[in-house]
């Protein structure tokens, strides 16, 4: 028989959210994986367990050489149970290859349900929660980061990310110039831990408070875009939209066609704005010349 791989969903912050599973788990593991085996430990005191499994590390830097031989063990019958620093594995954290390496292989993969990051700063941001999408860490470089906030600008769920305090300034003023400076934010810091602390506003505001150094885990939460009616809509704006549509990839007939469906005016008007705006650049590059 095969065995198991459970999915353990550690505190982000304070100890006391363990789940109540996770204490039995951890005595009932054959093996157990951790992004960082002394936090492991450190959760294992605070919970009051004695472990008796095998443990092993398994972060970003051994996962891929690791998850063949956590697999091999699962196959072998083991009870696999894998836990990260903190909130549920895979989530932007080590997990998802040994997951599809177990789902190949026909083992059971279950869960202990947790304490969410994401969840939790959604929950608590003030904006909309019917319908949202979780996009991660944001690249480093300047160039990728704006290009991967321009293919959501449009985007009208509310959208959650995680992101480093040392380049939280600079990924709120990213923001602020791709969705707007008035579109709304959230930044959730040290979440249940006793230096909570949630900012609420306008992202150009968030990126000017931020400017004077964060500390501490960090989740933005970031308004949808809004669903303007056409009289909301200027040329400008729409030729914006337009171009933002061009650079994550659709052509100009699709940009156009998408933005007057999204914004409910017609495509012919749209199509007018946009070579309102090709000929005023035309005119001013020829004046400089």
């Amino acid at each position: 028989m095969t065995g198991t791989l459970v999915l353990a969903g550690t505190p982000i912050g304070d100890t006391e959210d363990a789940p109540p599973r996770l204490a039995a788990e951890l005595l009932a593991a054959d093996v157990i994986a951790a992004e960082d085996t002394r936090r492991l430990r450190r959760l294992t005191t605070a919970l009051g367990v004695h472990t008796t499994g095998r443990v092993v590390s398994y972060f970003e830097g051994n996962e891929s050489a690791r998850t063949p031989e956590l697999a091999e063990a699962l196959e072998g019958g083991a009870r696999v149970l894998l836990v990260t620093d903190a909130g549920m594995p895979s989530v932007s954290d080590p997990g998802y290859r040994l997951v599809a390496a177990a789902v190949e292989r026909g083992v059971k993969v279950t869960a202990v349900p947790g304490p969410s990051a994401v969840l939790t700063a959604l929950a608590v941001s003030g904006l909309p929660v019917d319908r949202f999408c979780f996009e991660g860490f944001l690249p480093r470089k300047a160039g990728e980061r704006t290009g991967r906030l321009k293919e959501v600008a449009a985007e009208r769920r509310t959208l959650v990310y995680f992101e480093a305090p040392h380049r939280l300034a600079d990924a709120l003023a990213a923001m602020a110039e791709v969705f707007g400076p008035e579109r709304r934010g959230a930044v959730c810091r040290e979440l249940t831990k006793t230096y909570e602390e949630v900012r609420r506003g306008p992202l150009g505001e968030l990126a000017e408070w931020a400017a004077e150094g964060v500390r501490g885990e960090i989740t933005i939460v970031v308004a949808g875009a809004p669903e303007p009616g056409p009289a909301d809509l200027g040329p400008e704006e729409l030729v914006r939209r337009v171009r933002v549509r061009e650079e994550a990839g659709e052509r100009r007939k699709e940009a156009i066609a998408g933005v007057a469906a999204a914004a409910g005016v017609p495509k012919r008007e749209v199509f007018d704005a946009v070579v309102a705006a090709k000929n005023a650049e035309r005119g001013d590059s020829r004046a400089g010349k």
